[in-house]
């Protein structure tokens, strides 16, 4: 896993034997245990690390009008009873423009008030929620409905 895994060797000293990784990958799910030798005994302890991914489809970039898909998926073992998605702290509705299904989300007429942040909430039997966010960014043509603008002569236009 190296170079993307570090340990602080100046806080083992006080008794911090965390180790870092990043960034973290879907394949770096599982249970890791570490163990320190200390005063003739050995002390371990394992702590099992869960991974969340938010992927795009098409991949980056979005074009304003052309169907995508974000899909969310976990590493989490239980049974996925529910899927929310929320556009910029707002719940989403899945009709009309939006569908959810199996914890994917397709917009299938994507707007430039479509970027931004989507956050997808996935909850399990064992009532585990686990969430992420990922970053859209689409595409388009952001300036006046009206495709005729009009500057005075001399000065510049945009």
């Amino acid at each position: 896993m190296k170079p993307r895994v570090s340990v602080q060797d100046s806080a083992l000293r006080n008794g911090n034997f965390s180790l870092r990784i990043d960034p973290v990958r879907s394949e770096d799910a599982g249970l890791y245990e570490a163990q320190v030798a200390y005063n003739m005994k050995v002390h371990s302890c394992q702590v099992e690390l869960g991974v969340i991914t938010v992927t795009l489809s098409p991949p980056s970039p979005v074009v304003e009008n052309e169907p995508l898909s974000l899909s969310c998926n976990s590493s989490h073992r239980a049974n996925l009873v529910e899927t929310c998605w929320f556009h910029n702290g707002r719940l989403v509705p899945t009709s009309g423009t939006f569908c959810s299904l199996h914890g994917a989300l397709s917009i299938l007429r994507p707007a430039m008030s479509d970027s931004g942040s989507w956050h997808c909430q996935l909850r399990y039997s064992d009532n585990e929620i686990i969430s992420a966010t990922y970053n859209l960014q689409i595409l388009g043509f952001d300036g006046p409905t009206n495709p005729v603008v009009y500057a005075a002569a001399g000065s510049a236009a945009e």
